[in-house]
């Protein structure tokens, strides 16, 4: 029951990712491959604040979505001037930079060794101290993310970030903004990577650079791929997709030599075959070109 326990709150991290980057692909139409940065940013602050400072864990989750959301911000309004390709490598040169800090500052993130000992949150003397207990955070805190990401771009602001994706020209002869639209929806999709890194640093209780390096940032974006761009229940279909096929492929009984290979060749083919057949992923409203 565990096991199964820590599969569904992976789950839920992983739908939270996702939601949060499709808020930035599907609606904004920005290709960003530097998701695991704000994630990153959001579970070291937090856990820097924690255990260096005693800060109590939810002042430090709130502290992370503030960083992350700021930094995401800048990145944004930096990049901006770049188009398609090319903004998608200024997002991946960001992601090496930053898993670079995570890496080599070693008297701030401890370096590859990581952080150890980050205690679970305690709300009114009530600990979350148990796995069932931490999922039920978990969960609550997804529930309210996804629900404000659902108002967000069911609200004006979102059907402007659609009609952006779509064609920027006739925003423009509206007097939208685009530019700014763009920094807030970065913002709003790096703080809430942000909160759920900060939730998952405490706990799995450590976290190293490894664990925000350029493969996370593009298994989040294969997330979105699979689930579909443009709708966030998408994400939480390719959350559960992703994070439940490895595991299921351990009791073929393949050798551990050969279930990696045929994990990655499944992913591959399931990539291949979506974008053959369904571009826009199996729920999404945008295709991906």
């Amino acid at each position: 029951m565990a096991y199964l326990l820590h599969l569904l709150t992976l789950i839920v991290i992983y739908s939270v990712l996702g939601a949060s980057l499709n808020l930035m692909v599907g609606y904004a139409g920005l290709l960003s491959l530097a998701h695991a940065v704000f994630y990153g940013i959001g579970a070291y602050t937090s856990a820097l604040l924690v255990t260096k400072l005693g800060v109590n864990p939810f002042l430090g989750l709130g502290a992370a979505v503030t960083v992350a959301a700021l930094v995401a911000a800048l990145a944004a309004a930096l990049f901006l001037r770049f188009r398609d390709d090319y903004f998608i490598l200024a997002t991946m040169g960001l992601q090496i930079i930053t898993h670079g800090i995570f890496h080599n500052w070693v008297s701030l993130t401890n370096g590859p060794f990581g952080i150890y000992g980050i205690p679970r949150p305690t709300l009114a003397g009530l600990p979350f101290t148990s796995n069932w207990s931490y999922f039920g955070l978990t969960l609550l805190a997804a529930v309210v993310i996804l629900w404000a990401l659902h108002r967000l771009v069911e609200s004006p602001f979102g059907r402007t970030l659609r009609a952006i994706r779509d064609d920027e020209v006739p925003a423009l002869i509206l007097g939208k903004n685009v530019g700014l639209y763009k920094v807030l929806a970065s913002a709003a999709a790096g703080g809430m990577a942000a909160l759920i890194g900060g939730l998952y640093a405490h706990y799995i209780r450590y976290i190293g650079p490894d664990s925000f390096a350029l493969g996370e940032s593009i298994f989040i974006f294969t997330i979105v791929i699979i689930g579909g761009s443009g709708n966030w229940w998408g994400s939480i279909l390719g959350a559960a997709i992703l994070i439940l096929l490895p595991e299921g492929l351990r009791f073929v009984g393949l050798p551990s030599a050969v279930a990696g290979p045929v994990q990655q060749m499944i992913f591959g083919l399931l990539l291949m075959g979506l974008m053959l057949y369904r571009p826009q992923g199996f729920v999404g409203r945008y295709r991906f070109e």
